[in-house]
């Protein structure tokens, strides 16, 4: 059997897209051409496949495919259209609703608001959908790449998406028939994809001591990551050292505040919009968006809202989107200029609130960065040819990288330069130098399908392992106080930067775990905390160090002992190869051979004997 194909998928909030390599060549990666429903009737093959899913009405009869002549639901560009005319219909944002931590993401969710002949389906799967999507267009239109089940996949994710998340896009891929598939974090990816471009150039722009910030801002969120250059006698080395927070915030926010912008200027003109209409707009609004940033020559694009009447379509409200509107609310709403010291505003969450996507609080994306480089300033504390941090009150880049659709839009990458350069004087530091990037809508699955190279051997690879430092909950125990809670203990059970696939070394200790009956395990990260090795037990930390993840509830089968013991253990811990965090429970005394449970940080619920 040949080698198999390394293959990238971007499986983006906005667009998924797929890029493969193909081994012994000397070419760069390549994008495909992924055939998909445009209009009605229509089948034409993009390069980026829209991540909307749309459920047909019974007056439309052909939305079929090459494969599947009888489809009743498209995916691609011909979905995405459908959203400003029938939102009930159409599934948007699905990545983000699958990090959503306060919410079930296997339920069924989506569409939000969808009509009674609508089956409602889970963020998991939407995600299969289109993953499902793309491997049934490379085996009708790749036929050279063969089966996608049969190829080393690269999805990749958020740097931030939390362990849930990354379990469940996994899940995703392998309901779709993906079976060899790995995660790589975006930014990473867009990195990978600047070094391809570059190709052996890239040793001339890079220079030990160099700390490269990638600034992702895409369709659902902005992730952001410091990798650094390093000396390794003689060789360069790319270690990522710091990881921010998840933030949801990017597109999609925009759309909302250009959508309610539109609504204001809709109402005091005396045009009254229902929920239906309401809902339609923000996707209204994101076509005219990308049209402005796209075609320099429009000063303004005409929008069009439909009424919900008895037929399909009914009639419409007219409006428009003007490229002053556009710049003054993008730039100055969620690129504000700000000192460097600006954090973002915290809002207080009411008790009761619809079901919806926890947006930031803040739109300042500017704030968000201020906020990571402040918390990030020692990540290069201790690494070699790299200047002291004392005193500074910012982590220093010298070099940035742009990626996601936002970014685009140079209004709104120049502010951010511009805000980010201001910062560094102030602190003492000298202006960044801009990596020129590939194009971000392509540059994640083109850098995927890279990495698989990479891994090969064929290329400089990224280090860093995971992006924060885990930790599990230890109740102290103390006497019954009343209004007292016992005080927890966090004890290190994974360091910082510890590679996916390997084990924590814990060193032994006896602690006690109840079987039998209902139990919950706190757990907690960190991603400022770089030097606490495995074992390691916090009595306290102070604010911020320490960011308590969703605690696993679950019951551990008491296997013949009282219901309630507390069992004497040890633990051991692995870190998985997609990031997820497993814990074993080994009992000191077994009742049987090979007597462990499993406590794993994911989705999963239910614990392994």
């Amino acid at each position: 059997m040949s080698e198999p194909h390394s293959v990238g998928i971007d499986l983006g909030t906005t667009h998924t897209a797929l890029a493969y390599a193909v081994e012994g060549e000397a070419t760069r990666t390549r994008v495909f051409e992924v055939p998909q429903v445009v209009a009605e009737g229509a089948v034409a093959a993009r390069e980026l496949l829209p991540s909307f899913l749309y459920f047909a009405h019974e007056s439309e009869r052909d939305l079929g495919l090459p494969w599947d002549a009888g489809r009743r639901f498209a995916v691609g560009e011909y979905a995405r259209t459908r959203g400003a005319e029938s939102p009930g219909r159409v599934v948007s944002s699905a990545k983000s609703w699958l990090s959503h931590a306060g919410v079930d993401r296997r339920s069924s969710l989506l569409p939000m608001g969808a009509p009674e002949d609508v089956e409602k389906i889970s963020p998991v799967e939407a995600s299969f959908r289109y993953l499902d999507h793309l491997a049934e267009a490379v085996r009708f239109a790749l036929p050279e790449l063969g089966e996608l089940a049969e190829q080393e996949v690269i999805i990749a994710v958020p740097a931030s998406f939390d362990a849930a998340a990354r379990d469940l896009t996994v899940e995703a891929a392998l309901a779709a028939g993906i079976d060899n598939v790995s995660l790589l974090e975006e930014p990473q990816a867009a990195l990978y994809a600047w070094i391809e471009g570059a190709q052996q150039n890239f040793r001339e722009a890079l220079r030990p001591g160099d700390l490269v910030l990638v600034i992702d801002v895409g369709g659902g969120t902005t992730d952001f990551s410091a990798i650094a250059v390093l000396d390794d006698d003689g060789a360069l080395e790319l270690r990522r050292v710091a990881v921010g927070d998840h933030i949801l915030l990017g597109g999609d926010n925009m759309d909302l505040a250009l959508a309610e912008l539109v609504r204001q200027k809709l109402e005091a003109e005396g045009k009254e919009l229902d929920r239906y209409q309401l809902a339609a707009l923000p996707h209204a609004t994101r076509s005219a968006k990308e049209k402005l940033f796209t075609n320099a020559a429009l000063e303004s694009v005409p929008i069009a809202v439909a009424s919900r009447g008895s037929a399909l379509f009914g009639s419409a409200i007219q409006s428009e989107l003007r490229r002053e509107e556009l710049t003054r609310l993008l730039v100055e709403g969620f690129f504000p200029r700000v000192d460097g010291a600006a954090r973002p505003a915290v809002r207080l969450r009411g008790g009761l609130t619809q079901i919806g996507l926890p947006y930031a609080a803040d739109p300042a994306i500017t704030k968000h960065l201020a906020a990571f480089l402040g918390r990030q300033v020692g990540a290069t504390a201790d690494l070699p040819g790299f200047a002291e941090s004392g005193g500074r009150k910012l982590l220093h880049p010298t070099a940035v990288l742009f990626n996601g659709g936002v970014v685009k839009a140079e209004p709104l990458r120049a502010r951010l330069l511009d805000t980010l350069n201001a910062w560094l004087e102030a602190d003492g530091g000298a202006p960044v130098r801009v990596l020129p990037g590939e194009d971000p809508d392509r540059a994640v699955a083109r850098g995927a399908a890279y990495f698989g190279q990479v891994r090969r051997g064929n290329g400089l690879r990224i280090r860093g392992g995971t992006a924060r430092a885990y930790y599990v909950g230890i109740e102290s125990p103390m006497p019954a106080v009343p209004g007292l809670e016992p005080p927890i203990h966090a004890l290190c059970v994974a360091p910082f930067g510890i590679e996916e696939g390997s084990d924590a070394a814990l060193p032994p200790q006896e602690l006690g775990v109840v079987v039998g009956e209902p139990v919950k395990f706190r757990f907690f990260g960190s991603s400022v905390r770089r030097n606490d090795e495995p074992g390691t037990l916090l009595e306290r930390w102070k604010a911020g160090e320490l960011e308590e993840l969703a605690p696993i509830e679950l019951s551990l089968p008491a296997e013949g002992r009282p219901e309630g013991e507390v069992v004497p253990i040890r633990l051991e811990s692995r870190v998985t190869a997609v990031g997820t965090l497993e814990l074993h429970a080994v009992p000191i005394a077994p009742q049987k051979a090979g007597e462990r449970w499993k406590v794993e940080l994911s989705v999963r619920s239910a614990a392994s004997p």
